[in-house]
């Protein structure tokens, strides 16, 4: 007998466009990752965790990052939108900042409040990228180019400083040349050089009497607690002798202890800590005896953050 075509049901054409439902998973999944990724969150989520166990004395012996709050923020340093501000030193001796400018190479000195006093234009020198005071109105600046130590000495009639004035110091190679020495800090404590190589994060130091002469040679700080995506600057806190790590790929400042464990850490992204938007490029921190947070980011911003009364 003779089927009716008619009569015959019409099958189902699927939708090339059409996916199984655990294929619909695996693409959210991929997009969770990939936001994760961009955002950072697998850089934050262990050390939020592990935050959550210190104790209030803990809390108060360190720096204690969470409970800091931008005050300045974004703040433009003016007439230097093309020149980078690449890192940020606090001097005791004269209560102001030091930030050097990498792209057009100068010092400026800033007030607390991220006001400029003067501008010092480094003759010599072809990135400088880390920043430090030391003592006695000595400064140490790093050639990320040059791959160069140099620790120099200003006053209050300092207008210009040329490289070749003063001594200089061999950095040696990086796993990394174009991602080399880029972040430099005193710590008075252990009369010591700390320096940071941008990628990948690792620590060196290099002993000094505070004088610009340095001894021995650098020697590398052994670390499995740099999971940042960059180290862009440092700072060593005066008050307890902890060390702050800023990360702009990562958009995170991070606290390490003397013996080089994670303590605490902020986010630097927008709707965080008290900050409007995302601090572009982070570049620079520093640190005063009243534990008063600065920063700067590239090209021009300056920020600071005072830590909340609870």
């Amino acid at each position: 007998m003779a089927t009716n075509p008619q009569l015959i049901p019409p099958v189902p054409r699927s939708s090339r466009f059409s996916m199984r439902w655990y294929s619909w998973v695996l693409l959210v999944g991929a997009l969770l990752y990939g936001l994760a990724w961009i955002m950072h969150w697998d850089d934050r989520g262990a050390l939020w965790v592990l935050e959550r166990f210190e104790s209030q004395s803990e809390q108060n012996e360190s720096i204690w990052l969470p409970d800091y709050r931008a005050v300045i923020d974004a703040k433009v340093l003016p007439g230097m939108e093309k020149d980078e501000a690449s890192d940020l030193a606090y001097s005791p001796l004269t209560k102001t900042l030091f930030s050097v400018m990498g792209k057009n190479p100068f010092l400026v000195e800033l007030t607390l409040d991220g006001d400029v006093l003067r501008k010092i234009p480094l003759v010599g020198w072809s990135n400088p990228e880390g920043l430090t005071v030391m003592e006695n109105g000595l400064l140490a600046i790093v050639d990320e180019r040059e791959h160069m130590l140099s620790i120099i000495k200003i006053d209050p009639d300092t207008k210009s400083l040329n490289i070749a004035d003063f001594p200089k110091y061999d950095l040696g190679p990086s796993k990394n040349q174009n991602k080399a020495f880029e972040a430099i800090a005193w710590d008075p404590r252990r009369q010591q050089l700390l320096l940071g190589e941008e990628r990948p994060p690792q620590l060196f130091v290099w002993k000094s009497d505070g004088s610009q002469v340095l001894t021995g040679s650098k020697q590398k700080v052994p670390s499995d607690e740099l999971d940042l995506r960059n180290l862009s600057a440092l700072s060593v806190d005066p008050r307890t002798g902890h060390t702050l790590v800023l990360s702009a790929d990562s958009h995170m400042l991070l606290e390490l202890d003397e013996l080089g464990e994670q303590v605490s850490f902020i986010t630097l992204l927008g709707g965080f800590n008290g900050l409007k938007n995302t601090i572009p490029r982070a570049e620079g921190v520093a640190i005063d005896e009243n534990g008063t947070l600065y920063m700067v980011s590239e090209p021009n911003l300056f920020y600071r953050f005072e830590k909340t009364v609870k």
